[in-house]
């Protein structure tokens, strides 16, 4: 399914070949996050990521940047995470040099021209604004500080609006000296193109350098943050957010929890989705996730809700959560659950943007690269014993965490309500 090189003092190269595909896709990460920033860096990864599609040494300008890939056709991005930033870009076949240059480019080549810092910062603080204005991201937001703690893990990516204020040019161009280095950036390449095409394509466009790895402070014990958090907002919905401490990336019980959280509210054949939405109308969508980092992770359920219902389906999401700690999950349920984690694992196979992200955020993040056909078999064998026993393990009122955003009458006595049934 995929074959790796370490280039000498450069990337780590994944390929996927994907025969007769149209698209080639390719997706770089570079292993510095938000986790990584320093004393008087908050919210330097994110602004970086910003900063490099403001012009590179081949390409001067936003609009270079953007017609070189968008201008055959093709589109491209970047996300900031806590523990990599990745870029990717999506292109027709024939364009696959064109699209691992750019990248080469806004990775190795910045121009992070200080005229562009300035005008840069304001945007970032509208985004930081919007988020805070979004319900939905105010909820997550105080999650993750419930749940991690105001460290590194809790606090927002995008740092806050007087950090983004203060943080000099200096500070933004050592980050990326010592963290944007060839040696520290994984990049995969997906489609119908030969591993060997792929690697030269790699060490031409990115070359060679070391640089900083990545090192972080140890995740606090979870959870690390306030019981509650809530967040007053005039709306006319009320969004919540409750969960637990998870299990960390490659633990061992990985694909159980992966099987456990499907049953509670991946999907609208989730336990959660047939009993708030479909039986008892409390709710237009809800669903469960998991966030996972390299020594700490958790498991969330989030919904919209009308605000006067929100102690009831508060208290609908924590009977499910009971019932997996309490019962096993019967034989019928737990093979349609396993068949649709196994299809959407499939399905997207088939998409070079999902293969590369697949080879890609396994070789840069995980503790080995996992074929579809070993990631299958991993799911097949996750038994309804598995389940019961970690959700036994994970699922208890002190390890609970919530957070609301809703008018601020409806704020009061949710800590008295955050118990589960039983």
């Amino acid at each position: 399914m995929f074959e790796r090189t370490e280039l000498p003092d450069g990337p780590r190269v994944i390929s996927a070949q994907l025969r007769d595909s149209r698209s080639v896709s390719v997706a770089a990460y570079v292993l510095a996050g938000s986790r990584v920033e320093g004393e008087g860096q908050a919210g330097v990864a994110h602004f970086l990521e910003h900063l490099t599609f403001k012009g590179t040494t081949a390409y001067p300008s936003t609009r270079a940047l953007s017609e070189a890939i968008e201008g055959v056709g093709g589109s491209f991005n970047a996300a900031t995470d806590r523990e990599s930033t990745v870029y990717w870009a999506r292109v027709p076949r024939r364009e696959a040099t064109r699209a691992i240059d750019v990248l080469g480019e806004l990775i190795c080549r910045p121009a992070l021209d200080e005229a562009e810092i300035d005008r840069e910062r304001n945007v970032i603080v509208e985004e930081i604004r919007g988020y805070l204005d979004d319900p939905v991201e105010y909820c997550q937001i105080l999650f993750q500080r419930a749940m991690f703690g105001t460290g590194a893990l809790g606090r927002e990516i995008c740092g806050d609006e007087s950090e983004i204020r203060a943080l000099v040019p200096a500070r933004i161009r050592e980050f990326w000296d010592t963290r944007y280095r060839p040696a520290n950036t994984v990049v995969a390449v997906a489609g119908d193109i030969a591993h060997d095409e792929a690697v030269g394509l790699v060490a031409s466009a990115f070359g060679r350098g070391n640089g900083i790895a990545s090192d972080y402070a140890v995740a606090p014990d979870l959870p690390a943050g306030e019981r509650v958090l809530v967040g007053r907002r005039t709306t006319t919905q009320a969004q919540l957010c409750v969960g637990v401490p998870g299990l960390r990336r490659d633990h061992p019980d990985a694909w159980t929890i992966s099987v456990l959280n499907a049953v509670l509210g991946d999907g609208m054949s989730s336990r959660l989705f047939l009993s708030l939405v479909d039986r008892d109308a409390l709710a237009y969508d809800v669903s469960s996730g998991l966030v996972e980092y390299a020594d700490a992770g958790s498991m969330e359920v989030s919904a919209g809700v009308d605000p006067a219902r929100l102690p009831a389906a508060l208290d609908a999401i924590l009977v499910e959560l009971a019932r997996l700690r309490d019962d096993p999950v019967p034989a019928a349920e737990l093979a349609k659950t396993k068949a649709y984690l196994a299809g959407g694992l499939e399905l997207r196979m088939d998409e070079t943007r999902h293969l590369a992200s697949w080879v890609g955020g396994q070789e840069a993040l995980h503790d080995r690269v996992l074929t579809l056909d070993e990631a299958l078999a991993a799911v097949d064998a996750v038994s309804s014993a598995d389940v019961h026993r970690l959700a036994g393990t994970l699922i208890s009122d002190e390890l609970l965490r919530l957070s609301v955003v809703a008018p601020a009458r409806y704020l009061r006595g949710l800590d008295r309500g955050l118990r589960l049934p039983g």
